[in-house]
């Protein structure tokens, strides 16, 4: 590794020039020495990128790469919306009655065959599963420990979850359970990124709080909240919520001590597969490791399971995911206790210290394959996820939102928000579309306010995910309800800002001194998306 390791400082010593001029070095931008090694030796040594790590586009011509640059540059007029800004989800944005199914509408760019296995994949996230031995059979598998029935229970309308309410039995909010490395072993483990992190000896990765007949559930995820009051610069006042978390009635003795409890809210599904479809190299562009200018940014950098190769994590609260379908995957052995190739337990999140779960039957039909969702199901799934159509932006030329959008450039958002990206090509409906993100999928540190005190690979207990901005603005048009950040403590977009700490310190800063026609702004900025 030393010759690799000389010749990276050199280039990154020789580079500062280049890096500006030549789009093919850009992903090297901000990279630290240790992170450029792990994803460039194998090309210093003649072998092939590793998937999902090419460090440059070899998807575009030359005039193709200039037109790219170009059209993702930030705006500097604030004037008049900018060419395309309504449709953020490229050509497959819907462009339908924005109501209740808003988030529930396919690609507009997808054949007429795609739209039947659209509705078939919708059929199956929709579908509520049942325990075994049941007369369905091709439904049968469900936990035995679990938190839904069903995708659509937890993804509301493909929307957002909520937090747990006192008048509601269901919750859309989970409880990921998770420690440190503690050995010599385990160290080594997270370093060749083979684990993410280790999972409650007893309650295994998540709290499953419902139990098919027979048995019972592991415990019920307790909310306490305490109202913090913040006075914003010109004298208005906002309350925040604090939360903190705890488990009533744990049905299998005690957590262990070194567990923590990361509340994780469902995300919306809209625009997944165009996520999956951005180049790594321009996602690796943006990151800054090394913190050169207070926005660090960093990759989450995964074992893609189905091919062992090191990847970008794209997916989940902690960027934790690689692809669409392990996430699919994840959620059926996570929160139904479903088993897929990607995830062929049976039982789910199951230990070996909850001897009554795993000594239930299981809903593995031999005509169907091996698993309880068979290769066909996972197909179908993830094609509906993939294809879920990010909705128009709105108003996007009214003074307001045109104001709005200048203060969200100006007061740094940006630096974490980045607007606009070019998909790669050859993947069809997903493919070469300029997309209207607002995140740049990076690792940041958001301070001790949002911290959970849990890594997950790469990500430190208070770093996140940027999320998308898109279909924001519409939480409550879908859902009934508006909760954001990975917990729902915030109630509005202003109580969301104000809860930025760490990277997005001075940004929520500039917004709390502002005045309140500026604050509304770019509220009506957001609520454009």
């Amino acid at each position: 590794m030393r010759r690799p390791l000389d010749i990276l400082r050199r280039l990154r010593r020789a580079a500062g020039p280049l890096l500006l001029k030549n789009p093919r070095y850009q992903a090297f931008r901000g990279l630290s020495v240790v992170t450029l090694a792990a994803i460039l030796a194998p090309a210093l040594a003649g072998s092939s990128e590793p998937v999902g790590l090419a460090t440059s586009r070899t998807d575009l011509t030359p005039k193709d790469r200039s037109r790219v640059l170009a059209v993702t540059r930030p705006t500097q007029d604030f004037s008049k919306p900018e060419s395309f800004e309504t449709m953020q989800g490229g050509a497959g944005t819907s462009r339908r009655q924005v109501d209740r199914d808003a988030f529930s509408q396919p690609s507009e760019n997808i054949t007429f065959e795609e739209q039947g296995n659209f509705k078939l994949g919708n059929a199956l996230f929709r579908k509520n599963w049942v325990s075994s031995p049941s007369s369905t059979q091709a439904s049968d598998g469900l936990g035995p420990l679990f938190n839904e029935r069903a995708c659509q229970n937890c993804h509301l309308k493909d929307g957002r979850g909520r937090p747990p309410a006192a008048d509601s039995r269901t919750t859309s909010m989970f409880l990921r359970l998770a420690r440190d490395a503690s050995t010599a072993e385990e160290k080594a483990e997270i370093a060749v990124h083979k684990v993410l992190n280790f999972p409650d000896p007893v309650y295994g990765a998540q709290l499953q709080e419902l139990a098919v007949p027979g048995l019972k559930g592991e415990g019920r995820m307790y909310v306490d909240y305490r109202e913090e009051k913040v006075t914003l610069g010109d004298g208005s006042v906002v309350w925040l919520r604090k939360p903190s978390y705890s488990v009533d009635g744990l049905g299998y003795g005690p957590l262990d001590p070194r567990t923590t409890l990361s509340p994780r809210l469902t995300p919306p599904m809209i625009g997944l597969g165009l996520i999956e479809q951005i180049a790594p190299a321009d996602l690796l562009a943006h990151a800054d490791p090394d913190d050169r200018n207070g926005i660090s940014g960093k990759p989450n950098m995964v074992r893609d399971l189905s091919s062992g190769q090191l990847t970008l994590g794209r997916f989940g609260w902690k960027a934790q995911t690689a692809s669409i379908r392990q996430q699919a995957a994840d959620a059926f052995a996570g929160d139904i206790g479903i088993s897929t190739p990607e995830e062929p337990s049976h039982w789910g999140d199951c230990t070996a210290a909850e001897e009554a779960c795993l000594a239930m039957p299981n809903g593995v039909q031999k005509r169907l394959g091996p698993v309880e969702a068979p290769p066909p199901v996972m197909d179908l799934v993830t094609f509906y996820s993939q294809n879920l159509a990010v909705p128009a932006r709105r108003d996007v030329g009214a003074p307001a939102v045109l104001a709005g959008k200048k203060l969200f450039y100006e007061m740094g958002c940006i630096a974490c928000h980045t607007p606009k990206f070019v998909t790669m090509r050859g993947n069809k409906a997903q493919a070469f579309q300029l997309i209207w993100p607002y995140s740049d999928f990076l690792l940041h540190d958001m301070g001790p306010g949002l911290a959970d005190g849990q890594a997950v690979g790469d990500a430190t207990g208070s770093e996140w995910r940027t999320p998308p901005l898109w279909g924001i603005g519409l939480t409550k048009t879908v859902n009934g309800n508006a909760f954001f950040l990975h917990d729902g403590r915030a109630r509005t977009l202003t109580e969301a800002i104000l809860w930025h700490g760490g990277e997005g310190q001075k940004a929520r800063d500039r917004f709390a001194a502002a005045n309140t026609a500026d604050r509304d702004a770019l509220i009506k900025f957001l609520e454009s998306f």
